[in-house]
């Protein structure tokens, strides 16, 4: 039989995997989860070349909280804004003023309408008042003030689109930058709007131009900013459709002498109608630039890097600097300046792939410095084309190459073929700045690899390896040959189920790492990280994962264990124990101590295969997993090792365990009681147990705000036990008591706000 015959099922069983990705090319059949993983790729890649390097170019006026603390809260007269533009025009001899404020209501801050209504009303027979009202008008009419200030000068204004069922205006809107006709019918070229907030009349008129402050579009997929639209077309009014610019490209062109836009289109590549959007051109003739855009007329933001004034990707100024002249005179020549806030309750902040919470006026801040360097990255109108080739290339390649190689050669091949895939996506957009889909071809390459090589293993005794092969990294052994007795009951698939999660921290890591050299720190890291999990796996506790200094571990799953709880406490404190007697020795060397601090949570929680689809892992998730990794952080305000909480106390009755306290963590909005184990139940002399029910005293004293009462217990500790860090923090906290009146609303927890 010819090799083609024999693997016909292992080929066909690969093509289908490429005919998937195929019709999701194609726009047959689109899957939301490829478009998202493209996102994903693209976000990485972005993050990975982003320059983080300052442009000099941009400057960032920041309203923020210490100006709005001088000049008082938001928004300020307009005389005050005057007085800033003014600044910046003319002492600063600033290129472009940008903002990215509204102006949306009138400024009445001087109470010239409200004398205005007295002369007309109340004080209509008094002449001369009415007179000296008009006298004053030019001093008290700030909006007349900033608009003369804004005459002739390169200033941009923002203003505000919207699309509702019910749409309003507001204000002004600008001369259209397009007119409606400047592209065919059949297709949408740009967002579609009904609605706006404009400038008041007086700014509008006075300013030579505006653009639209809307970095996010309605149909955004995932509501992160990855590409802002550069124009809109406004359908509320039919006396005045047409294109208008966004604050970026307004600001852009007034810095380049505001040259006129022309639309390049080009012919449909899957020939479906009207010619597609490729790029704006600004100017005539052979000085045109050109600034790519994707169909609706959206720009890719080049991100240069971390958003905000520590991100150090443009020079943010305080707007007090500048209304107190503090620069010197012309420190912003020349600079393209954006005038926008970061004050709390102002700041417009954004999910950009560059971080969750940057500034709006920064996303415009980085269009501008794409547009000046001119290197916008495109997706270009044949995307869909290259995706559709690079899958069915591919696709054939790993078809017959994965099914008639052996299985070593094989992997070699489909590991080549990713490979190869990346680097061409790589090179088109670090080498031509063009964005191409990614995510069908590299899917279909998994898949098509994981279906060939899976077709080997149908049996139950490949099963049963690959079951032992899955958890052996995870679980002990001794574990793993349970498992094979039964495969079909385990699997990766996630599930809720109560279990006990540990995170296991090393204290003082820090200072050994600075007196430590590299290789000597793995060893020692290896070492304690070997000692550990052999206690996490002898009390047939899940490795998780191992975080830096930290290990974190469950009991309970993937095979059940009643007493996990009692498994996890007993592990932690040997863990502890362990970590004493390595302590021991390093210091008997010379070396720096280290400690361990012990989180255990017993809860539901989430257990099963979880990650992204490029790294998964078998853990655990939930509130009850970040509850055990809180009160690892918290172990060392209360001196012990471990801490636990009451459900975990409650599930592991084997051990006596002393109550610290009633805390609030971060994330969380009820109490939780924390504990420690002290003995293993049974083996406590009656001095110790003495301690615990005299600390038990202190405590109930202590919540009922019994402050004398609560002393006078805890002395006989402090005296005979002042080593304790408890006794010496409840002594504090009663020493601060004593001083505060009684608080009836306290219901004696604390609070922690860091996690």
């Amino acid at each position: 039989m010819s090799p083609w015959r024999r693997h016909r099922v292992r080929i066909a069983l690969t093509l289908l995997p490429v005919a998937i990705a195929l019709l999701h090319a194609i726009g047959v059949w689109r899957l939301g989860f490829i478009d998202r993983l493209d996102h994903f790729i693209y976000d990485v890649r972005l993050n990975a070349t982003m320059p983080r390097t300052l442009d000099p170019r941009v400057v960032i006026v920041d309203i923020d909280d210490a100006s709005l603390r001088q000049f008082g809260q938001w928004p300020w007269s307009r005389d005050k804004l005057a007085r800033l533009s003014t600044e910046l025009l003319k002492r600063q001899e600033v290129a472009v003023l940008g903002y990215d404020v509204l102006f949306v209501e009138s400024d009445d801050s001087a109470g010239l309408a409200s004398l205005r209504e007295l002369a007309s009303g109340a004080l209509r027979g008094v002449p001369a008042f009415a007179a000296e009202v008009e006298r004053l008008a030019p001093a008290l009419d700030h909006d007349a003030a900033f608009a003369r200030v804004l005459i002739g000068q390169p200033v941009t204004l923002g203003y505000y689109f919207t699309q509702d069922a019910s749409p309003s205006t507001k204000g002004l809107l600008p001369e259209p930058v397009l007119a409606a006709s400047a592209f065919p019918q059949g297709r949408r070229y740009a967002p579609r709007w009904n609605g706006f907030g404009g400038g008041i009349a007086p700014l509008a008129q006075a300013a030579p131009s505006a653009g639209f402050l809307n970095v996010l579009v309605e149909d955004s997929e995932d509501g992160v900013v990855r590409s802002a639209p550069l124009l809109g077309r406004y359908e509320g009014d039919a006396a005045r459709p047409g294109y208008y610019e966004s604050l970026a490209l307004s600001v852009f062109r007034l810095s380049v002498g505001s040259p006129p836009i022309t639309p390049l289109l080009v012919e449909d590549s899957w020939a479906l109608g009207a010619p597609v959007l490729e790029a704006l051109l600004l100017g005539r003739g052979g000085a045109q630039r050109r600034v790519a855009v994707d169909s609706q007329a959206g720009a890719l933001v080049p991100y240069r890097g971390p958003g905000g004034a520590k991100g150090g990707s443009f020079r943010y100024v305080a707007a007090a600097d500048v209304l107190n002249g503090k620069l010197a005179a012309g420190e912003l020549k020349g600079k393209i300046v954006l005038v926008g806030a970061t004050a709390p309750g102002l700041q417009e902040l954004r999910t950009t792939p560059a971080g969750p919470a940057f500034p709006g006026v920064e996303i415009h801040a980085n269009i501008i410095s794409g547009l000046l360097d001119g290197r916008l990255p495109a997706i270009p109108d044949y995307a869909r084309g290259y995706d559709v080739v690079v899958v069915l290339f591919a696709g054939l390649l790993l078809a017959f190459g994965l099914s008639l190689l052996s299985a070593s050669r094989a992997v070699l091949f489909g590991f080549a073929v990713g490979v190869a895939l990346i680097g061409l996506n790589s090179w088109l957009y670090l080498g031509a700045g063009l964005v191409m889909p990614l995510a069908a071809a590299l899917l279909m390459t998994a898949l098509a690899f994981v279906l060939n090589m899976s077709w080997s293993y149908l049996v139950e005794a490949r099963g049963r390896r690959g079951l032992a092969q899955l958890f052996s990294s995870y679980v002990p052994p001794q574990l793993v040959a349970e498992m094979l007795e039964q495969p079909e009951r385990y699997s990766m698939r996630a599930e809720s189920k109560e279990l006990t999660v540990m995170f296991c921290d090393m204290r003082g890591f820090t200072r050994l790492s600075e007196r430590m050299a590299p290789v000597e720190l793995q060893t020692l890291l290896n070492g304690v990280f070997s000692r550990l999990t052999e206690i996490i796996t002898r009390h047939r506790g899940t490795v998780d994962k191992y975080m830096g200094d930290c290990v974190m571990a469950f009991w309970g799953a993937p095979v059940d264990a009643p007493d996990h709880a009692a498994l996890a406490v007993q592990a932690a404190i040997e863990m502890a124990a362990a970590v004493r007697e390595i302590d021991g020795i390093h210091r008997a060397n010379g070396r720096p101590g280290i400690g361990v601090g012990i989180g255990l949570n017993t809860g539901v929680m989430s257990v099963g295969d979880m990650g992204s689809a490029l790294r998964r892992s078998y853990t655990v998730v939930g509130d009850a997993v970040n509850l055990a990794s809180r009160l690892e952080g918290l172990s060392s305000q209360y001196g012990v090792q471990i801490l636990a909480t009451d459900s975990t106390c409650l599930a592991a009755p084997g051990h006596v365990w002393q109550e610290l306290d009633s805390v609030y963590v971060r994330g969380r909005e009820a109490p939780v009681a924390i504990f420690t184990p002290v003995a293993i139940a049974g083996q406590l002399d009656p001095e110790r147990l003495a301690q615990l029910d005299r600390w038990a005293s202190v405590l109930a004293a202590y919540r009922a705000q019994r402050v004398e009462e609560a002393q006078e217990l805890l002395a006989p500790l402090l005296t005979q036990h002042g080593e304790k860090i408890l006794y010496r923090v409840y002594a504090q906290r009663l020493a601060s008591m004593a001083i505060r009146p009684h608080d009836p609303g306290w219901d004696g927890s604390t609070r922690f706000e860091t996690k």
